[in-house]
């Protein structure tokens, strides 16, 4: 998609720097892969060097934010354009994991094999935490009821159409404000595959993004008590929106087609529903995405037998509708 000449991005200027020490091993590409709605997300690229641009929209308005890793001193250079540069650059330390206080206390139980070797090989690996609640909910609400091929396509479309490229280095764009949601019209909706009942997510919600923002200062329950007091964000919504913006290591996604089978055959070597798949992973609570994103990290899911499930049949976008996994609310 060609970007019209009067939404090109502004010259590139100086931008802010500053540097930042973890304190551990930190694997940028592994901590922030959550955050990229597919290989060809807009907002997202990762270049050559092993460095990380990432475009959002901040309270004070959009940026683009560069992490470059510097290994032999155990410093991430970040840089940042855009209105909204401070924002983004204080928020790097939440970005990259600092705000993930409960590290320390997750021990995996040594007959879960498969989580056990996953943790292992990620020892390092903390959980992420954007800032950005609306941001996140606009992304997940595509991830409804379809899959994730056609949902990365459909956020593809719509933040190159009603986004706008981040300030800086071109090849990044900004997701839609809140008010942008709002103007796309119904035909752009289908011609990027979202029917009403996932639009409508997004469009309820935008009037009330200023309320979704401050539900970073409440604890994970009241955080997720007050997403699903909106319309079309159930447990699964709430979930993926809360692990990412909200840095909850305990946001597992139920409602998954695939992710409780998953997670249960990796530790039991049966597959679970949610129900079963919740007892299993009791043991974990106050950890529970983080069981989830560890078995991701280490490729462990059950072996697939039989047809994959249809997509389902109230969808626009024809085109896309191959045999894959459909996701929850």
């Amino acid at each position: 998609m060609t970007v019209p000449a009067e939404r090109a991005p502004a010259h590139v200027g100086a931008p802010l720097v500053r540097r930042w020490r973890p304190g551990w091993d930190l694997d940028l590409a592994c901590t922030v892969s959550v955050l990229r709605r597919g290989a060809a997300d807009p907002t997202f690229r990762r270049e050559d060097d092993g460095s990380v641009r990432r475009a959002t929209r901040t309270p004070h308005g959009p940026a683009q934010l560069h992490l470059l890793p510097h290994p032999r001193t155990g410093e991430v250079e970040a840089r940042a354009w855009g209105p909204g540069a401070d924002w983004a650059l204080d928020g790097v330390p939440d970005l990259l994991g600092a705000a993930d206080t409960t590290h320390a206390e997750f021990r995996p139980l040594r007959e879960h094999t498969a989580l056990h070797d996953a943790w292992r090989a990620h020892p390092c690996w903390r959980q992420p935490r954007t800032r950005a609640v609306f941001e996140a909910l606009s992304a997940s609400a595509l991830e409804q009821v379809v899959t994730t091929r056609e949902a990365f396509a459909g956020w593809r479309r719509l933040v190159l159409r009603f986004g706008e490229p981040a300030p800086g280095p071109a090849g990044v764009w900004v997701p839609p404000a809140p008010e942008d949601w709002l103007e796309v019209p119904s035909w752009e909706w289908l011609a990027a595959g979202v029917e009403l009942r996932r639009r409508k997510v997004t469009i309820l919600a935008a009037p009330r993004a200023a309320a979704l923002e401050r539900t970073l200062a409440m604890d994970e329950t009241a955080a997720d008590r007050a997403l699903r007091s909106l319309p079309g964000i159930g447990v699964w919504t709430s979930a993926e929106v809360r692990a990412r913006a909200h840095g909850h290591p305990d946001a597992f996604s139920f409602g998954d087609l695939h992710v409780a089978a998953d997670v249960s055959w990796a530790l039991t070597g049966e597959v679970l529903d949610d129900a079963g798949c919740a007892e299993v992973i009791e043991r974990y609570r106050g950890h529970r995405y983080r069981v989830q994103r560890l078995l991701v990290l280490a490729g462990v899911r059950r072996p697939r037998r039989g047809p994959r499930a249809a997509l389902p049949t109230h969808t626009p976008n024809r085109a896309l509708r191959a045999h894959r996994p459909r996701r929850g609310a």
